[in-house]
């Protein structure tokens, strides 16, 4: 597994990813919502430089000039709900691109210990495809695990992007391990540490999900 995490570079990124982080910046939803699409844009431009590409000419009103252009455009997958501002900002590079959605979630038990529930799916054939996945919080890596192997049902990419806003050092072991052999990369804004108690990144920057689009009702 390849890792790329954009945030180790000095670049305008972080501040992006300083915004969503930033307690005090989070009150404004608007903007962390805005902060994630953004970073979804840049993490798009960087993954298409690792897709196929053929020279195709291209007639200018005053000649014709080569240029390498994609030979196929990917589909992109967010885990709802949180994933679809990441969803968003790659979507816009990518404009014949196809989607798919899934929903995952922690399932808790009376003694406070949790598993992945999967709901809704929607997804095209992904058999020789280039799929991004994205997730904007890689805690523990099961809630990617378990989107990504339902998934496979659809086909079997050719190459699989995850994507995530913040990792934690465990879930990125975590997708070594169990997805061991299979040809994908990973795509973060930055990676942290700890995690909670609760499986919460440490210091992270709390639940997008909540951030972005309010919170929720707890079972």
């Amino acid at each position: 597994m390849k890792i790329y995490n954009l945030g180790e570079h000095n670049s305008l990124f972080n501040v992006f990813v300083s915004e969503i982080r930033d307690k005090i910046t989070q009150k404004d939803s608007m903007r962390f919502r805005h902060n994630l699409r953004r970073m979804g844009e840049i993490f798009a431009y960087e993954i298409s430089k690792h897709f196929e590409y053929e020279n195709i000419k291209i007639e200018t009103p005053l000649g014709v000039k080569e240029m390498g252009l994609p030979t196929k455009q990917p589909i992109v997958c967010s885990v709802l709900r949180a994933g679809v501002l990441l969803h968003e900002g790659i979507l816009s590079y990518y404009d014949k691109a196809e989607s798919a959605f899934i929903s995952a979630y922690r399932k808790h038990d009376a003694a406070g210990r949790f598993h992945i529930e999967l709901g809704y799916v929607a997804c095209p054939s992904l058999e020789d495809k280039t799929l991004i996945l994205c997730d904007p919080m890689l805690a523990t890596g099961a809630s990617l695990e378990v989107c990504y192997r339902s998934l496979i049902k659809y086909g079997k990419p050719r190459h699989t992007h995850f994507v995530s806003a913040i990792a934690s050092v465990q879930g990125v072991e975590y997708l070594q391990k169990k997805l061991k052999g299979e040809n994908f990369t990973l795509w973060i804004g930055g990676m942290d540490e700890e995690l909670s108690i609760e499986s919460y990144i440490v210091p992270g920057l709390g639940d997008a999900g909540d951030l972005a689009y309010g919170n929720k009702l707890q079972e």
